[in-house]
């Protein structure tokens, strides 16, 4: 069971990667069409959380997969919004939201380890 685990985890994450840094690439050999416009920055968030779930199979915390997740999509979205890409109403509140989840996690993290 362990191995198949991280088998999984290591076939997500990099899928994730992938999609993260050449989703028109990962959009063709799996679509049959490059990815563009919109289907960009969404497959790039598709990305995060793709590593964030192979984060959270690797043997350890799930708590780690999100907290990788929150913090990784929430500097990607800040990135979008600063570099002047697409910003939509909720973009800014939706990185506010992230940054506290961020935030929240990490301090679970934290006293999780103090605790064990």
């Amino acid at each position: 069971m362990k191995r198949a685990l991280i088998f999984a985890a290591v076939g997500e994450a990099s899928t994730g990667l992938a999609l993260l840094i050449v989703p028109g690439l990962v959009g063709r050999l799996l679509l049959g069409e490059e990815l563009t416009g919109m289907a960009i920055p969404v497959a790039r968030v598709a990305g995060i959380a793709l590593i964030a779930l192979g984060v959270a199979c690797w043997p350890g915390t799930p708590l780690l997969g999100m907290l990788t997740y929150s913090a990784a999509v929430t500097l990607y979205l800040a990135y979008v919004g600063f570099t002047g890409g697409s910003t939509g109403i909720l973009l800014w509140p939706a990185v506010v939201l992230h940054v506290i989840l961020t935030v929240l996690l990490a301090r679970a993290a934290h006293s999780e380890r103090i605790m064990a």
